[in-house]
């Protein structure tokens, strides 16, 4: 499954509604109970969680939602929403805490053994042996070799959505017998959950039903799970799970799980009256229009969103590493952030990395060891940079003035703000912001050919292995990385983290190398935001979980 997904500022009303479904977790949801303050900190989880025996058996569960054209998680075509369709009925089999501590689920892997040979990672799965697909087919270990083969890139009439890792595979082969997976590394790859969150039937990893089968269909045939299709109404867009009755594990409490299809203003109209169980409270309007209603109750937390100031090391301005250092010096964090979260009863420390939040493990904050918000330091470095202010107090060199663009997506009043407030914040030091318009469809060329000089952006971040998007984020010859900063020495260096085999020596090295990373000043890390929802009481483990989302048949109302 895609790996990070980028996302321009606009969208995140739009994303955030299905942002926490893309994975699951194993357990049985049970916790201390559920957080519910003014200010969450960002690693606040809140979703009522409540362990399978104290839920009642029945009832239906109804939010706003639906399919996307392409159905399988694994294509490069496939979404959030694609992703959070395929758990309800295929395999949640490896999962992740809120804070994003990995969770074996024993009804699909009974044991899971990692070593590490002459400098070679080999992870043994044992696949429980009542697994079975739909169609009667045995989930054993081909399932496994399937999935691999499908996305490790060798086979190009395969489009997956990403190559890595499975790319480091050289093996998946039987074990003592059937039910058994061996996985061969070249070298370690500390994040090999994340390639096996979920897998594919053997058929529908055959290059023509993995680009094919899903598109605008459901395969519940080669599906498995506590739920199945019901009904997918391919003309409404309306979706109904019910009860599999194949299902060797704990059922499913809910009689139905039910998508209808609709716009988020229609969804929160609905939740008003009573229509849905729970809705995405994705602004401050939005929030004041379904906080107080009776009989529901706000569920607000952290979420695995991260959402950087890019700078284009190629453009003519910011090609020179002092103005870039100077802007950032200029930009106050913490009022971004204030704008942001307006309206919205929520509060985040700044974030210090764009590999790991500061909830998870192995976090460290290499913004702050790197740089210090001060306007009068950025005037004396432009000064030293020979960049003088002009009659009108903006700076200029050479003859030319220090102006910079901004592009701002779409109208929204949110996206608005922030221009205004860094135009504000710049022109403190003598820099012009001159914020250049562009429509939502011009996304993915603005950033694919660096058409911008700075650009605010986000990603959702779809596992917890932040280290392991080092190379993505900050490699110089990388596409992803959006600024062109960086230098073959650095990619060295970077590429050197991905062969420590312990996840938390890999994070502590990847938090040395993002230092020397930041401090070419082409990215900044602004903020995350919250992941806030009105929920109809009663309704348990739904709700803002980070990077975890409980496993469908323990969803469902209190006894």
């Amino acid at each position: 499954m895609r790996a990070r997904l980028a996302l321009p500022v606009a969208l995140v009303a739009a994303i955030s509604v299905t942002a926490t479904a893309c994975q699951s977790s194993s357990g049985d949801g049970a916790g201390s109970g559920s957080k519910s303050t003014s200010s969450a900190a960002s690693g606040a989880a809140d979703y009522n969680p409540k362990a399978y025996g104290k839920l009642k058996d029945g009832g239906t569960y109804t939010t706003a939602g639906t399919f996307d054209e392409q159905g399988n998680p694994f294509h490069v075509n496939g979404t959030l929403t694609a992703s959070r369709v395929w758990a309800w009925y295929n395999a949640n089999a490896i999962t992740f805490s809120p804070t994003g501590e990995v969770q074996y689920n024993p009804d699909y892997f009974s044991d899971v053994k990692v070593s590490v040979e002459d400098g070679d990672q080999k992870v043994v799965l044992t696949i429980n042996k009542k697994a079975v697909f739909n169609d009667g087919t045995p989930i054993d270990w081909t399932a496994i070799k399937a999935t691999w083969k499908a996305n490790n890139g060798s086979d190009k009439a395969y489009a997956a959505g990403t190559t890595e890792g499975y790319d480091q595979i050289t093996d998946v082969a039987r074990g003592k017998d059937d039910k058994q997976a061996v996985i061969t590394f070249k070298g370690v790859f500390p994040s090999w959950p994340s390639l096996f969150t979920t897998f594919l039937h053997p058929k529908a990893a055959k290059a023509d039903n993995f680009d094919k089968a899903y598109v605008k269909k459901a395969r519940p045939e080669w599906g498995t799970g506590p739920y199945t299709v019901g009904k997918w109404d391919t003309h409404s867009g309306n979706i109904t799970f019910v009860r599999n009755a194949k299902w060797w594990g704990r059922k499913g409490k809910l009689d139905k799980r039910v998508y209808v299809n609709l716009e988020s203003t229609a969804a929160v109209n609905a939740f008003k009256n009573g229509q849905l169980d729970y809705v995405s409270a994705v602004d401050a309007e939005s929030l004041k229009q379904v906080k107080g209603l009776k009989g529901t109750e706000i569920r607000s937390g952290g979420s695995p969103f991260q959402y950087s100031l890019y700078f284009n090391t190629k453009s003519s301005v910011l090609g020179d590493k002092a103005v870039r250092k100077a802007i950032q010096e200029s930009v106050d964090r913490s009022q971004i952030a204030k704008i942001q979260f307006q309206g919205l009863d929520y509060e985040e420390p700044l974030p210090g990395s764009a590999l790991l939040y500061s909830f998870q493990k192995g976090y460290e904050d290499n913004v702050s060891a790197v740089l210090k918000y001060g306007p009068d330091r950025a005037k004396k470095e432009l000064d030293a940079a020979g960049w003088k202010p002009g009659s009108d107090g903006i700076r200029e060199k050479g003859g030319k003035e220090l102006e910079v663009g901004y592009t701002l997506m779409g109208d929204d009043p949110l996206g608005k703000a922030t221009a205004g407030a860094l135009a504000a914040m710049l022109k403190q030091s003598g820099i012009r912001l001159t914020i250049k318009k562009a429509d939502q469809a011009d996304f993915s060329s603005i950033l694919s050919e660096r058409k911008f000089d700075l650009f605010l952006s986000g990603n959702r971040s779809m596992d917890p292995f932040g280290a392991r998007y080092l190379c993505e984020s900050y490699c110089s010859d990388r596409e992803s990385n959006l600024t062109g900063a960086g230098s073959p020495e650095l990619d060295k260096e970077i590429r050197a983290t991905s062969d420590i085999a312990d996840p938390d020596k890999q994070a502590a090295a990847a938090n040395k190398v993002e230092r020397k990373a930041l401090q070419e000043y082409a990215r900044l890390p602004l903020y995350s935001g919250p992941s806030t929802y009105s929920v109809k009481k009663g309704l348990a483990n739904v709700g803002a979980t980070i990077f975890h989302n409980p496993l469908p048949e323990t969803v469902g109302w209190e006894k």
